[in-house]
């Protein structure tokens, strides 16, 4: 009986390897469901990768670069500050003239970036977004420029190292008191950026409603040899608050010619 009772037990032992096999094969649908909402649900709601496709942010940011969006803050009333560099929805017209975007894949190959990206896991090349670094906020007069040639908040003059080598801080002379609930957004590559200072003649003087805004870049992720976090630089910690009740804005130059990506 010792026999067949080894036999029994080791046909019964194979009998629950293949259950276990079995279940483990049932469950991977279920797991990859959960795995996918989680990422989706940290894309809608945490953090997002996004694609640059232009040189406007470079030295800063360059050409091919991704970017972590951290889109959490603004759930729990976090106002945009200056300094900090921001994913905006296009608020009309701004991305013509961009960079071009990368040459489509492959049939097949498409399909599975196009699942990717979806969840999160990869960053878009289409999104119709553009990404500037905050110069100033709702009640902000920005102008450009002072004796030195330095763009200036609230009568401040800004120390930007930031700004691509180069590059003076603005060619375009301007002065904008920024409504509130807006931005005036500039990008660090300041002759290769389409940005507030461009779009001056229309309403809000080139500024952007704050709810456009999709989230503050915290730090270039890829490529790992450029990677880096994006700080509010501190030259706009000594910025004061706007003083109310001053002039709205002064006689402003409005730059010729087409302008850059």
């Amino acid at each position: 009986m010792e026999p067949g009772g080894r036999a029994e037990r080791r046909r019964l032992a194979r009998k629950v390897r293949r259950r276990r096999r079995t279940r483990r094969v049932g469950e991977l649908p279920l797991l990859v469901a959960v795995a996918l909402c989680i990422a989706l649900v940290l894309k809608t709601f945490l953090v997002q990768a996004f694609f640059i496709p232009s040189g406007s942010m470079e030295q800063t940011i360059r050409i091919g670069d991704r970017v972590l969006v951290d889109k959490l803050t603004p759930w729990f009333g976090s106002k945009v500050q200056r300094g900090e560099v921001v994913v905006f929805k296009d608020p009309g017209g701004w991305l013509k003239g961009e960079a071009a975007r990368p040459e489509p894949d492959p049939a097949g190959l498409r399909q599975i970036k196009q699942a990717l990206t979806f969840i999160g896991l990869l960053p878009s090349a289409d999104e119709q977004d553009l990404i500037k670094r905050v110069i100033g906020v709702g009640g902000d007069t920005v102008k450009c420029c002072d004796a030195r040639g330095r763009v200036t908040v609230n009568g401040t003059p800004l120390d930007e190292p930031y700004v691509s080598p180069g590059n003076a801080p603005s060619e375009i002379r301007f002065e904008v008191r920024v409504p509130a609930g807006r931005i005036f957004v500039m990008g660090d590559h300041r002759a290769n950026s389409a940005d507030s200072r461009y779009h001056l003649d229309e309403a809000f003087e080139g500024t952007v409603d704050e709810k456009n805004v999709v989230g503050q870049a915290v730090v270039i992720a890829w490529p790992f040899d450029h990677w880096r976090g994006l700080d509010q630089p501190a030259t706009f910690l000594q910025v004061p608050d706007p003083v109310r009740g001053g002039r709205r804005r002064g006689p402003r130059r409005r730059r010729r010619g087409t302008p850059f990506a």
